[in-house]
């Protein structure tokens, strides 16, 4: 098992004690606020924060705590729904790819300033690198999807016993899936940078792996334990 540094380590030299540092960071991708509303909620608190200092939080920790998490990670099922939408990032469009099992668990997303064959196939390359090779794949109507579907499968990515289907009904799915993400992203009033967006994304999906038990959270405490007790244990090195 990979080792960690201590969490001490981890916010040693920090003005604010770690505990503000992770409920801040746990409640912006966990709950619809902004930073802005997590300074005021901290300014209740008599905690004197400004909104750049959270953002920098969320940027520094928060891959740290998703490796930390993914020690726990349950195995997500084989048959994969997949998807493309969009958000904004400084003002322009770019696209977001998500992917759950049939039981709704998240798979994994990707972030792509462009909607095609190749985005597509990095997709599907990173979602197998973090996760399984998938036994079926159910596309929508986009034909770039199907034609790198197919094409990984003819240079041996992807095993060619694959089930590929298209399925707007299979798909209901994954589409409510997307539609809570970009919920979750309209109080942050848009990014600024595209790895900003990445970084946020992660958090987001993280946050939500949380809520839909895709964890292996007995060791940590289980069904009594509160978030932010949950949070603490994964942390611990």
């Amino acid at each position: 098992m990979r080792r960690f540094i201590s969490v001490e380590a981890l916010f040693s030299g920090r003005h604010f004690d770690r505990q503000i540092i992770i409920l801040c960071v746990s409640w912006y991708t966990s709950f619809k606020l902004s930073f802005r509303d997590l300074v005021i909620m901290m300014a209740d608190r008599g905690i004197s924060l400004a909104h750049t200092t959270i953002l920098r939080w969320v940027q520094r920790y928060l891959p740290e705590f998703e490796k930390r998490w993914k020690r726990y990670a349950r195995a997500v099922g084989g048959s994969w729904r997949l998807d493309e939408t969009y958000i904004k990032v400084r003002g322009r469009w770019v696209y977001l790819y998500p992917a759950v099992d049939k039981a709704g668990g998240t798979v994994d997303f990707f972030l792509s300033r462009n909607r095609d064959v190749n985005a597509a196939k990095s997709f599907l390359r990173s979602a197998m690198k973090n996760t399984r090779t998938p036994t079926k794949i159910t596309l929508d109507a986009y034909a770039a999807s199907h034609r790198a579907v197919r094409e990984m499968k003819e240079d041996r990515e992807l095993p060619r016993r694959v089930q590929v289907r298209s399925s707007q009904y299979l798909n209901n799915l994954i589409e409510q899936d997307h539609r809570r993400v970009k919920q979750r992203i309209r109080p942050m009033l848009g990014f600024k940078r595209f790895d900003y967006a990445v970084v946020t994304i992660s958090g987001i999906e993280l946050a939500e792996k949380i809520k839909k038990e895709q964890f292996k959270t007995g060791k940590l405490g289980g069904a009594e334990a509160t978030m932010s007790e949950l949070w603490n244990a994964a942390l611990a090195a």
